[in-house]
């Protein structure tokens, strides 16, 4: 089912990711419930890894409410000229694809819906408002290899695979994947 006439979407930079550190965790920590045991993805990590996202030029956070709940988030930022995003990188492309120039690449870092508004197109609205007027040629993100959903999700809308990527020696290892801008007929114009 899709219904996503109700979704409110509001953009923010990262003062006011700041200012929704709470509902911005709550989230989260629905979301992430089953892994919060793994010290990579308890809150505080995951908190210091959006402080870390916030300082980068581009940063964008797009979140989706429902009257006064907070039910989805997105958010990234520009890669940064020689940017360490690619240091974890696992796969035979040719090695200027991995070369960042500050306005190339942007990284969506993450994108969540809380478990009981799932399969209403909320995902696909957050995921467009966040990239459908990005400048950047492309944009990247790392999806858990077992999480089929968001994975098979993420390739119907356009992504291709490109290796894989351990973004940090205590986090796992990610699929990594790449959507080309040259062509945005795959993006929603709301």
């Amino acid at each position: 089912m899709t219904n996503t006439s109700e979704l409110a979407l509001r953009h923010h930079d990262a003062d006011g990711m700041y200012q929704l550190r709470a509902p911005l965790l709550t989230v989260y920590t629905e979301v992430y419930a089953d892994l919060l045991g793994d010290p990579f993805f308890t809150p505080e990590r995951f908190w210091e890894r959006l402080e870390a996202y916030a300082k980068w030029p581009g940063f964008a956070l797009v979140t989706g409410w429902l009257r006064d709940e907070l039910v989805g988030y997105t958010l990234g930022y520009r890669l940064p000229t020689r940017s360490a995003w690619w240091r974890g990188f696992r796969g035979d492309v040719d090695p200027q694809l991995l070369e960042e120039d500050g306005k190339r690449t942007f990284a969506v870092t993450q994108l969540m819906v809380l478990p009981g508004w799932r399969r209403r197109g909320y995902a696909r609205q957050l995921h467009d408002a966040l990239l459908r007027d990005r400048t950047e040629e492309r944009a990247t993100l790392l999806v858990k290899p077992d999480n089929i959903p968001a994975r098979t999700t993420y390739l119907s809308w356009g992504w291709q695979r490109f290796g894989q990527l351990q973004p940090f020696d205590d986090a796992p290892v990610y699929e990594s994947l790449m959507c080309e801008f040259s062509d945005r007929s795959h993006i929603i114009r709301l």
